[in-house]
């Protein structure tokens, strides 16, 4: 038979003939260690704000290569309208990633106010994230709603974003910090 004491000896059991084994301050102090411990690991595996995933190696698999966008410039969305390549010479870096720009202008531009011009969702196809997943992006899928730019996957997953663009948004907002944490 287990009885149990008061609550100033909180988690102290007996068995009943007066034998009583503590779980006082030093086994809450250990539980709380483990928690912390538990809770960092959680955390260290927590993916990247930034999409950085690039293919690598023969099989195609990816890996975060450290570079933003897959090397794109993000303001030229915005002057030439269409994706272009940047280079490491016009560089930037910001939120742990390198972004690459097609000019000095482009960079000076972005460093102004970089949250005007990085996608949403850290550059990650913005289905991808309505749907409960962090998905890399090709820059040719895109496409800017109310001075926000949305990268997607591919010309498939483009074409489903286009049938409900503002619905997709909402989502995807709703969901985005959850997902990095996981």
């Amino acid at each position: 038979m287990r009885t149990s004491t008061s609550i100033d000896q909180a988690a102290v059991i007996g068995d009943g003939n007066g034998s009583r084994r503590g779980l006082g301050w030093h086994h809450a102090t250990m539980f709380l260690i483990a928690a912390l411990f538990v809770f960092a690991a959680t955390n260290a595996n927590a993916a990247p704000r930034i999409n950085t995933l690039e293919k690598s190696g023969l099989l195609g698999k990816f890996k975060e290569s450290g570079i933003a966008v897959r090397g794109y410039d993000t303001v030229a969305y915005w002057t030439e309208g269409k994706p272009v390549k940047g280079s490491e010479s016009f560089k930037v870096d910001w939120e742990g990633a390198a972004w690459h720009f097609a000019s000095q202008e482009n960079a000076d531009l972005f460093a102004a106010d970089p949250v005007k011009y990085a996608p949403q969702y850290g550059g990650y196809c913005a289905y991808g994230v309505a749907q409960d997943a962090l998905v890399k992006i090709e820059p040719e899928n895109w496409v800017i709603i109310e001075d926000k730019l949305y990268l997607n996957f591919n010309d498939g997953i483009q074409d489903k974003f286009d049938k409900d663009v503002l619905g997709f948004i909402k989502s995807a907002d709703a969901k985005f910090e959850a997902l990095l944490a996981q």
